[in-house]
């Protein structure tokens, strides 16, 4: 049987926290939150991370604890969700101490969504280190310590606003940026941001809107910072800001002429932060 392509647009869709599930998935380079399969799957404990080592795409460690990547699926059915779901159960399926690479998908079959308690929330936290692969207990060797110092030191400094959920503030060389996943369908927050960029409230204190992309079917607008801002400086602007923008995308009137080209703008000049 062929493995299914038909492309899902937002995968992850109907999991708790989407927002913060397609984050791990396109933004956020060091990261780790909690799940949980159903009964029907054992009831068993899952981090999902952003990575893991060598590209795997789960990992059932030797302590037991299994790990399920998002950022490194690969292209397989063309819905992010499948594919995690056949990671995941082989990952429950094989030996503790093996990883799951490479996979064959041969047909339909369950999605996370089908796989995990969705009444359990999903807490996104950020981390600075890769330690999060290691079993605690494991033997640090130098061998050991020096792979992970050489993985931790591609991690782009990047940390998680308390001030809206899923707003991500990042350092990308000597510059500063806000994304900000937004949960709405793409034409509620392109009218929304359409709006404020006419009447050039599109920006907060210390900020410069400069496109929005999409990421696993979500609008992701990005905001410039002033130069060496650091995530606390914008917690207090930031959410200034937010009772703005929700007042931007619950307006449902007709897009004025000043809004219409705006918005013209905006899909003009969508972006790319990597």
């Amino acid at each position: 049987m062929p493995a299914n392509t038909d492309l899902v647009l937002r995968p992850f869709e109907g999991l708790p926290s989407e927002t913060d599930w397609v984050a791990f998935k396109e933004l956020v380079p060091a990261g780790t939150g909690r799940a949980r399969t159903t009964a029907e799957h054992g009831s068993r404990d899952v981090v999902v991370t952003t990575v893991l080592p060598e590209g795997w795409r789960a990992l059932h460690r030797a302590d037991g604890v299994v790990l399920l990547a998002l950022q490194t699926l690969g292209a397989g059915s063309g819905d992010a969700s499948r594919d995690a779901a056949a990671a995941l159960l082989q990952a429950l399926q094989v030996e503790p101490g093996t990883p799951v690479t490479a996979g064959t998908l041969v047909g339909p079959g369950p999605r996370l969504q089908d796989v995990l308690d969705l009444a359990v929330p999903f807490e996104a936290q950020v981390e600075t280190s890769f330690a999060y692969w290691l079993d605690p207990a494991a033997e640090r060797t130098p061998d050991l310590e020096k792979a992970l110092e050489e993985a931790d030191a591609g991690i782009l400094p990047t940390e998680r606003l308390v001030a809206a959920e899923s707003a991500y503030w990042v350092r990308m060389g000597a510059k500063e940026f806000l994304r900000w996943v937004q949960p709405q369908d793409e034409q509620t927050v392109l009218d929304g941001l359409a709006r404020l960029h006419a009447r050039r409230e599109s920006g907060f204190e210390g900020s410069k809107f400069i496109g929005y992309f999409r990421a696993a079917g979500l609008v992701v607008p990005v905001w410039e910072l002033a130069r060496g801002s650091e995530a606390e400086d914008v917690e207090a602007p930031f959410a200034a800001f937010g009772p703005r923008f929700a007042a931007a995308l619950e307006d449902t009137a007709p897009l004025d002429a000043n809004a219409r080209r705006a918005r013209a703008g905006l899909v003009a000049r969508q972006v790319t932060l990597r």
